[in-house]
């Protein structure tokens, strides 16, 4: 069947982009989890959960719905590939590996010692950024040979040669190599234009525009990076005080030295963490229903004598929607434990979505015998999970019924549910056990 799995990155990785285009050409089925609440970068990947499936705690990082774990971008993005990408022949895989690792060796060092510090995540060296620039010019003079015949680097179509070889020069066909530095090397950028326009790479990548002007080195904004790494400084006071989260910085940059792959991946973040999100929920008007009231209640005091009355005395139909949600494929539920593990792992993925909304989710039966269904309350009148990308990692693996709050099966799912006990008529499998999203 279908490669069916998790990417987990940070957003606009380059190194991701080469598993998602590769995704997009063999049709195996792919999460990107790359934002909070299923991958905060320098949280998520700091976790002992994911140490224990990613030694290094670097991204991208894959695993398969089987449990499969792979880290190294070259080596998710050949597993999600087909044989066709892969090469067909020994001679075409072994063609299509000596490109990979050209990528790797000959465009990267010399295309991040040029780019990133126009990006302002790195500081500047004329003598380093001179030597990126005959170094990037010796690829492109190899690949411009080498693309004189031929329209893709192996073979008559795309292979992953071409997918990894273009990820690794997205950023330098953005923001420095200008018309004229590329005029002699008509072949590459034909090549490349070819690439990124196919509906695969577009589809991951969106419309990429080739740089008109080099970029050059932007202190201001290197400046203005340099904090950020960090929660930025309560307040800043006069200009003395100010100084000192940067040198502490500096400092402690010393100490910890990291491989060099450390640092982009690093670097690649900063730039990933500029956009800041805005609340999801700020369109809807303001209700009387204070969510964490009941929380409180049900938290501490009597489900069925004092939470359940103080929701029904307090619930605003308008600002607050109920749903029930079930399971669609109980046969796949094999031990209790791991049916509880997806569960929790919903739960952690929807962090941010916890200030909106309040679930109770029911194991039932015993294993290999059981189904998983839930009642969710949720801020207005739609399914949240919509409201932001983050969220939609394990909602589809739901079937979701809006119930109307004034009707008798809604008040009787409501106690039973967050009761955990009753007669779950609809179910006809016991309790084993409930989880609570609060």
């Amino acid at each position: 069947g279908a490669v069916l799995g998790t990417l987990y990155t940070y957003p606009e990785n380059w190194r991701a982009f080469k598993a998602q285009i590769a995704a997009q050409y063999s049709g195996a089925r792919l999460k990107v989890a790359s934002s909070p609440p299923a991958f905060t970068f320098g949280q998520t990947n700091r976790t002992p959960a994911f140490l224990n499936n990613f030694p290094l705690g670097k991204v991208p990082a894959y695993q398969g719905d089987d449990g499969f774990c792979l880290f190294e971008s070259n080596a998710i993005a050949h597993f999600l590939s087909n044989d066709a990408l892969r090469g067909a022949t020994p001679q075409a895989a072994a063609q299509v590996l000596q490109w990979v690792s050209f990528a790797d060796s000959e465009i990267i060092p010399p295309a991040s010692a040029w780019v990133f510090p126009t990006l302002g995540i790195m500081q500047f060296n004329k003598q380093a950024t001179e030597q990126a620039k005959e170094d990037i010019k010796r690829a492109l003079s190899l690949l411009n040979q080498h693309l004189n015949t031929r329209t893709f680097l192996v073979g008559e179509r795309i292979s992953l040669a071409d997918i990894t070889v273009a990820c690794s020069m997205l950023w330098l066909y953005k923001q420095v190599l200008e018309p004229s530095f590329r005029q002699p090397y008509t072949n590459v950028t034909r090549w490349f234009v070819t690439c990124v326009n196919q509906p695969q790479f577009k589809a991951v990548l969106g419309e990429v525009k080739l740089c008109e002007k080099m970029a050059q080195f932007d202190a201001k904004k290197f400046a203005e990076m340099q904090p950020k790494k960090e929660t930025p400084p309560k307040k800043e006071k006069a200009g003395k005080e100010a100084a000192k989260p940067q040198e502490k910085k500096e400092k402690k940059k010393e100490e910890k030295k990291p491989a060099p792959e450390e640092e982009m991946d690093d670097c690649d973040a900063v730039l990933a963490s500029e956009p800041k999100t805005k609340d999801p929920f700020a369109h809807l008007a303001k209700s009387p229903f204070v969510m964490d009231e009941f929380k409180r209640k049900y938290s501490n005091e009597d489900t069925l004598t004092v939470a359940i009355p103080h929701f029904w005395e307090n619930f605003d139909r308008e600002g607050y929607s109920i749903w029930y949600c079930q399971y669609k494929y109980p046969e796949e539920l094999t031990l209790t434990f791991k049916s509880c593990n997806l569960i929790t792992g919903m739960f952690q993925r929807l962090d941010k979505l916890r200030k909106n909304a309040f679930a109770s989710v029911l194991l039932f039966g015993t294993n290999n015998d059981s189904s998983i269904s839930g009642i969710w309350i949720f801020r207005g009148q739609d399914l949240a999970f919509t409201l932001s990308p983050d969220w939609q990692i394990d909602y589809e693996s739901y079937d979701w019924r809006k119930l109307d709050p004034d009707s008798e099966e809604c008040k009787t799912m409501v106690k039973e549910y967050f009761a955990w006990e009753g007669e779950f008529k609809h179910v006809g499998k016991s309790f084993n056990q409930g989880k609570v999203f609060k």
